[in-house]
């Protein structure tokens, strides 16, 4: 089966250079990846291996060359440092997914989270003006599992099996970290955690 491609071919597309998330508990990347496994030995899934499980507070930017991967740590470090600033506790209520095109742990919405966001997009986009666009979309916090390279229709049979496995968490929200592209692949540069 062909499957459209979501990246651009023309060589002249600026590549993206960082995004802004949350990593989780080891107990729930394990679980998460597991199901990442799944996705690509049962639909031959392969999008999202060559990122570590994260919740995405600001999508992938292209930061301009004047600023670099420590610019952008020390803006999220100074937010995190604020007095106004503190943790909280997010939970996972199972999966569901974005149509056809993304299958994820659903993480409970809420106006900490959308604040949370909002105060760390505000952060960064001060370290690295205009690099980024702001997402008009209402946000929902999730865990993706697989995006991109889903078969049609096995959404619903994935997320059957998913549910089964009754992902119910809770856990606490202790870092940002800033994500950078090396080699095609995105690794945690730094992570601050509070």
């Amino acid at each position: 089966m062909k499957h459209r491609n979501f990246f651009p071919q023309n060589q002249n597309f600026p590549q993206q250079t960082h995004f802004i998330g949350v990593l989780v508990p080891d107990d729930i990347t394990e679980t998460l990846e597991s199901c990442r496994r799944y996705m690509n030995q049962k639909y031959g899934c392969k999008s999202g291996y060559g990122t570590p499980i994260h919740i995405t507070l600001v999508p992938p930017f292209r930061s301009d060359e004047a600023y670099t991967t420590k610019d952008i740590a020390a803006a999220v470090q100074k937010l995190v440092s604020s007095a106004e600033f503190s943790g909280f506790t997010a939970h996972i209520d199972n999966f569901d997914a974005f149509g056809d095109r993304t299958v994820f742990a659903k993480v409970s919405v809420s106006k900490q989270w959308t604040n949370f966001r909002d105060k760390v997009f505000s952060a960064v986009s001060g370290a690295v003006t205009g690099s980024l666009r702001k997402d008009t979309r209402p946000f929902q916090p999730h865990l993706t599992v697989a995006n991109r390279d889903i078969p049609a229709g096995a959404s619903t049979e994935a997320l059957q099996a998913f549910n089964e496995l009754n992902l119910v968490e809770d856990f606490q929200i202790d870092n940002i970290t800033v994500f950078e592209r090396n080699g095609g692949r995105w690794n945690a540069a730094a992570t601050l955690e509070f």
